[in-house]
Protein backbone atom coordinates (compact mmCIF):
# COMPACT_ATOMS: atom_id res chain seq x y z
CA UNK A 1 0.00 0.00 0.00
CA UNK A 2 1.24 3.44 -1.07
CA UNK A 3 0.90 5.70 2.23
CA UNK A 4 4.08 8.14 1.20
CA UNK A 5 5.45 9.78 -1.71
CA UNK A 6 8.45 7.55 -0.69
CA UNK A 7 6.32 4.42 -1.21
CA UNK A 8 4.70 6.33 -4.37
CA UNK A 9 8.06 6.95 -5.60
CA UNK A 10 9.02 3.13 -4.87
CA UNK A 11 5.78 1.36 -6.54
CA UNK A 12 7.09 3.03 -9.63
CA UNK A 13 9.53 -0.11 -9.97
CA UNK A 14 6.96 -2.51 -10.73
CA UNK A 15 4.66 -2.83 -13.87
CA UNK A 16 0.99 -1.55 -12.38
CA UNK A 17 0.23 1.55 -9.80
CA UNK A 18 -0.03 0.03 -6.42
CA UNK A 19 -3.66 -0.70 -5.35
CA UNK A 20 -5.78 1.93 -2.65
CA UNK A 21 -4.50 5.16 -5.19
CA UNK A 22 -6.81 7.34 -6.37
CA UNK A 23 -7.79 7.83 -9.45
CA UNK A 24 -5.45 11.09 -9.95
CA UNK A 25 -2.73 9.77 -8.41
CA UNK A 26 -3.28 6.57 -10.80
CA UNK A 27 -2.78 8.67 -13.91
CA UNK A 28 0.21 10.39 -12.57
CA UNK A 29 2.10 7.05 -11.36
CA UNK A 30 1.34 6.58 -15.59
CA UNK A 31 2.70 9.64 -16.63
CA UNK A 32 5.82 8.88 -14.13
CA UNK A 33 6.05 5.55 -16.34
CA UNK A 34 6.13 7.54 -19.09
CA UNK A 35 2.92 6.74 -20.57
CA UNK A 36 1.04 10.38 -20.86
CA UNK A 37 -1.88 9.55 -22.59
CA UNK A 38 -3.02 6.84 -20.29
CA UNK A 39 -2.51 9.51 -17.40
CA UNK A 40 -4.37 11.47 -19.33
CA UNK A 41 -7.19 9.58 -20.23
CA UNK A 42 -7.50 8.73 -16.14
CA UNK A 43 -7.29 12.28 -15.35
CA UNK A 44 -9.42 14.11 -17.68
CA UNK A 45 -12.59 11.69 -16.53
CA UNK A 46 -12.51 13.30 -13.01
CA UNK A 47 -13.68 16.11 -11.58
CA UNK A 48 -12.63 18.25 -8.80
CA UNK A 49 -9.87 20.78 -8.18
CA UNK A 50 -6.51 18.07 -7.62
CA UNK A 51 -8.14 16.74 -10.64
CA UNK A 52 -7.61 19.71 -12.18
CA UNK A 53 -3.81 20.36 -10.87
CA UNK A 54 -2.88 17.38 -11.91
CA UNK A 55 -4.69 17.82 -15.63
CA UNK A 56 -2.71 21.11 -15.39
CA UNK A 57 0.39 19.32 -15.13
CA UNK A 58 0.17 16.91 -17.93
CA UNK A 59 -0.50 19.69 -20.32
CA UNK A 60 2.17 21.57 -19.32
CA UNK A 61 4.21 18.01 -19.77
CA UNK A 62 2.61 17.85 -23.19
CA UNK A 63 3.72 21.68 -23.86
CA UNK A 64 0.34 22.74 -24.09
CA UNK A 65 1.07 25.74 -21.73
CA UNK A 66 -2.50 27.58 -22.89
CA UNK A 67 -4.51 24.92 -21.97
CA UNK A 68 -2.10 24.22 -19.08
CA UNK A 69 -3.42 27.89 -17.91
CA UNK A 70 -6.94 26.90 -18.32
CA UNK A 71 -6.40 23.78 -15.99
CA UNK A 72 -4.18 25.64 -13.26
CA UNK A 73 -7.46 28.24 -13.05
CA UNK A 74 -9.79 25.56 -12.71
CA UNK A 75 -7.68 24.26 -9.96
CA UNK A 76 -6.81 27.20 -8.27
CA UNK A 77 -3.41 27.37 -8.26
CA UNK A 78 -0.94 30.01 -10.20
CA UNK A 79 0.46 29.05 -13.16
CA UNK A 80 3.39 26.62 -12.03
CA UNK A 81 7.02 27.93 -13.48
CA UNK A 82 9.56 25.47 -11.67
CA UNK A 83 11.18 21.84 -12.82
CA UNK A 84 8.55 19.64 -14.01
CA UNK A 85 9.74 17.14 -11.50
CA UNK A 86 9.69 19.45 -8.84
CA UNK A 87 5.74 20.26 -9.30
CA UNK A 88 5.20 16.64 -9.95
CA UNK A 89 6.35 15.66 -6.39
CA UNK A 90 4.79 18.80 -4.95
CA UNK A 91 1.20 17.73 -6.60
CA UNK A 92 2.26 13.71 -5.29
CA UNK A 93 2.59 15.16 -1.87
CA UNK A 94 -0.21 17.21 -1.56
CA UNK A 95 -2.78 14.96 -2.70
CA UNK A 96 -1.21 12.07 -0.61
CA UNK A 97 -1.55 14.94 2.15
CA UNK A 98 2.54 14.95 3.03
Amino acid sequence: MVVSVDDFKTSLAGDAPATGLTPVLTGLWWLAKGDWDRAHRIIQDETGRDAAWAHAHLHRVEGDLGNAAYWYRQAGQPVATDALDIEFERIVSALMGS
